[in-house]
C-alpha cells in the first residue's frame, strides 16, 4: 500500500523523542512491502540537527512551516492508500488533521496515529470544539504510542470506530550493546528533555538521589537542563544524538527511566528509552506504573523505584554483577517480545484488516 505518513520528524530526534517509534515502525513496513512517504515541516531547527540522512525505506518530504506549503502536502493525500497524522507535528496540527481528511479518497484507510494520547486525550477533553472531534467519525483507525485499555476506553468513548495501541519497541540493529565510552562514565544516568510535566519527577527520582548520595557520580542528557540548578556530583551533557545512545546507555552502572506525569498516571505506557537501555543491555532503573510487568518483570529484569529514596536505596546496593545480569535478562526478554520487526507484523495486519473491512463496506 501506499502509506502517506505526516509527522513531527523521521529525520532528527531533536526535541522529537518519536523519531526511534517513527523509524523502527515505518522501517518494518517497507518490509513489508507498503511503500511510504514522509512529510515532515522544518521546524525547532530539527533540519540542523538531523540523526540521519534520508532513510532508503521512506521517501522524506521536508516542507517549509507555511500555510502554502503545508496546502501542498495535503493535497499529495489524494494518491495514497493509507494517510496517518500523527500527533505533534508541531506545526499546523489542525490544519493538516482536517486537510487529510477531506484530501484522502473514500477507499482510502485513514488513520490518526497518537504518539501522546494521555496529552491528546488531555485536551480532548479540555476543547469541545477541537477538530479531532469533527474529524473522528471519519477515522478509520486510531493507533497509539501506549495507553493501553484506559486509552482504548477512552477513545471509544469519544466515537473512534477502533483504537489500538502499537507500543514502542527495540530495532536490534541500532540499539545494541557496545564498548563503554569515558564520555558517560557515571553511576546513574538520565537521558530524556526538560518538560513541564517531567522536570517535578526528575527532581524526585534523579537530582534528590543524587543529593542522598554525593560521592556518587550522576549523569544528565537532554535538552533544557542547562539552566536548571543541579548537585555538584551531576554533570550535564546536552542533547544526545542518536547515535551516541548505545555508549550513554552501555557505559554507566545503571540508567534511569523517568516518565511524564501523564504517562505514568495512565500506565501501559513504555518509553522508547526502555527499549533502547535494555536493546543496550543496560541495568534499568524505572519510576513505577501499572502495566510495567507486560514489558518487563520486576527484580530480574528491570528495578523500579516508587520514590526518590527508592532510587538512591537501590544505588547504594547495586553492584556490576547484578547489574549486569539485569540488563541482559531484559536483553533476552525484549528481543523475544518486544522488536519492531514483531510491532511491524501487527500493523501490517491491522492495515490488511483494515482495507479488507473497508471494502466490505464499500460492497454493502
Amino acid at each position: 500500500m501506499k502509506i502517506a505518513f505526516y509527522g513531527s520528524s523521521l529525520l532528527s530526534s531533536y526535541w522529537n523523542g518519536a523519531a526511534t517509534y517513527y523509524r523502527g515502525m515505518l522501517g518494518e513496513l517497507a518490509r513489508h512491502g507498503h511503500e511510504i512517504t514522509f512529510y515532515e515541516p522544518d521546524a525547532f531547527d530539527r533540519q540542523k540537527h538531523r540523526d540521519i540522512e534520508p532513510p532508503s525505506y521512506a521517501e522524506v518530504k521536508v516542507y517549509p512551516a507555511t500555510v502554502e506549503a503545508c496546502r501542498a502536502v495535503i493535497a499529495e493525500a489524494a494518491a495514497a492508500d493509507v494517510v496517518v497524522k500523527a500527533s505533534g507535528v508541531g506545526v499546523f496540527d489542525d490544519m493538516l488533521l482536517e486537510g487529510i481528511v477531506a484530501a484522502s479518497r473514500p477507499d482510502a484507510i485513514r488513520i490518526f496515529w497518537d504518539v501522546d494520547a494521555p496529552a491528546t486525550l488531555a485536551e480532548l477533553r479540555a476543547h469541545p470544539d477541537h477538530p479531532m472531534h469533527r474529524a473522528m467519525p471519519a477515522l478509520d483507525l486510531v493507533l497509539t504510542y501506549g495507553g493501553g485499555p484506559p486509552v482504548i476506553e477512552a477513545y471509544e468513548g469519544l466515537g473512534a470506530r477502533r483504537c489500538i495501541p502499537v507500543y514502542n519497541a527495540l530495532d536490534p540493529a541500532t540499539h545494541h550493546p557496545v564498548p563503554p565510552d569515558e564520555r558517560f562514565t557515571a553511576d546513574l544516568s538520565f537521558l530524556g528533555n526538560r518538560l513541564p510535566d517531567r522536570e517535578a519527577r526528575v527532581e524526585e527520582f534523579f537530582l534528590e538521589p543524587a543529593k542522598a548520595l554525593p560521592s556518587r557520580h550522576f549523569l544528565i542528557g537532554g535538552n533544557g537542563w542547562e539552566s536548571k540548578a543541579m548537585p555538584a556530583n551531576v554533570s550535564h551533557l546536552g542533547h544526545v544524538y542518536t547515535r551516541d545512545h548505545n555508549a550513554f546507555n552501555c557505559t554507566p552502572l545503571a540508567v534511569l527511566n523517568i516518565a511524564r506525569d501523564s504517562m505514568a498516571s495512565t500506565g501501559y505506557s513504555p518509553a522508547t528509552r526502555v527499549f533502547e537501555a535494555a536493546g543496550a543491555a543496560a541495568c534499568l532503573i524505572t519510576d513505577a506504573w501499572v502495566g510495567l510487568d507486560g514489558f518487563l518483570a520486576e527484580g530480574s529484569e528491570v528495578l523500579v523505584a516508587r520514590d526518590g529514596r527508592d532510587v538512591a536505596e537501590i544505588m547504594a546496593g547495586l553492584d556490576r554483577d547484578r547489574a549486569r545480569a539485569i540488563g541482559e535478562a531484559a536483553r533476552r526478554r525484549v528481543m523475544a517480545e518486544h522488536t519492531y520487526a514483531r510491532r511491524g507484523v501487527q500493523v501490517d495486519a491491522i492495515l490488511k484488516e483494515e482495507a479488507a473491512r473497508k471494502a466490505l463496506r464499500s460492497v454493502a
